[in-house]
């Protein structure tokens, strides 16, 4: 995410719970990725873990990416 993203999210998200959760779960999801990836060997079930949580990451992102996308356009108007 770009420094206007996270501009935009900290400017909104005391108003909009939604952003605030989804950037939450955003950065949550990271770390939990980046704590199984630094280990050096995972289980089947931790390879499965990661995919799992990419995935919800990926969701969550691109409702985020939406909600960015309409603060934008409200700030150019």
């Amino acid at each position: 995410m770009d420094s206007h993203d996270l501009e935009l999210i900290a400017k909104h998200s005391e108003s909009d719970a939604e952003l605030r959760a989804l950037y939450a779960d955003h950065v949550a999801f990271e770390k939990m990725i980046e704590k199984l990836e630094s280990k050096s060997y995972l289980n089947p079930a931790e390879e499965q873990e990661i995919k799992e949580l990419k995935k919800k990451k990926l969701a969550g992102r691109t409702r985020l990416e939406t909600m960015l996308i309409s603060y934008r356009k409200a700030e150019a108007n």
